[in-house]
C-alpha cells in the first residue's frame, strides 16, 4: 500500500471526521482521481514537439498519456477537426497516491519563489493548479528538454464543497497560502 493512501486510511480520515462531524463514514472526502493536462498549441505546426511532450508526460505520470483532438475546424488559428492540439492522463489508485506524494513532498518545494498554491477551489469539491513548466518535476531530464511547456493538475476528490477538499488536501501534505 502507498504511504500516503495509509497515512489517509490511519489518520486523515479521523481527522476530517471529527472536524466535519460526519454521521456515516461514507461521506468523508477522500481522492477519487488526479488529471494531469497538457495543451500544446504548437503541435499543429510542429509534430516532433507533440511526441517529446507524450514523453515527458508518460515519465512524469507512470503511464501512456492519450491525445485529446479538436472539435472543430477554427480557420483563424491554422486548426483541423480532428488535429492532435493536447494530452491528458487520469490516475487512479496506487499510481494516484504515489504520483500525489512525490508532488507533493518533492516536486512542489521545487517550484520557484513558492509560497503556497491559492486556496480556491471549483465550487464542487475540486481542486485544479496550473504550472508554467516541467521543469519542476524531478523525474524529467532537464537536458533533454527543448522547450517548456505547462499543464494543469486537477485533483477530483469525493467532497461536496470547497472547504472540505481543501482540509483534505491540506491534511494529505498540500501547502496553501495563508489567508491573510
Amino acid at each position: 500500500m502507498s504511504r500516503l493512501k495509509e497515512k489517509y486510511k490511519n489518520e486523515i480520515r479521523k481527522k476530517l471526521q471529527e472536524q466535519f462531524s460526519y454521521h456515516n463514514v461514507m461521506l468523508i472526502p477522500r481522492l477519487e482521481k488526479v488529471v494531469i493536462n497538457m495543451g500544446i498549441s504548437q503541435a499543429t505546426q510542429d509534430k516532433g514537439i507533440l511526441q517529446e511532450h507524450t514523453n515527458e508526460l508518460a515519465m512524469l505520470s507512470g503511464q501512456k498519456p492519450i491525445l485529446t483532438r479538436a472539435k472543430k475546424s477554427i480557420s483563424n488559428f491554422k486548426l483541423r477537426e480532428g488535429q492532435a492540439i493536447g494530452m491528458m492522463v487520469t490516475l487512479r489508485g496506487k499510481r494516484m497516491y504515489d504520483f500525489v506524494d512525490r508532488f507533493l513532498n518533492i516536486d512542489a518545494p521545487r517550484i520557484r519563489d513558492f509560497r503556497g498554491f491559492k486556496r480556491k477551489g471549483d465550487g464542487r469539491g475540486n481542486y485544479t493548479l496550473g504550472l508554467d513548466s516541467q521543469e519542476i518535476f524531478h523525474a524529467i531530464n532537464l537536458d533533454k528538454i527543448k522547450r517548456t511547456q505547462g499543464m494543469h493538475i486537477t485533483f477530483v476528490t469525493t467532497a461536496r464543497k470547497d472547504e472540505e477538499c481543501l482540509a483534505l488536501l491540506s491534511e494529505l501534505g498540500m501547502a496553501f497560502r495563508k489567508q491573510r
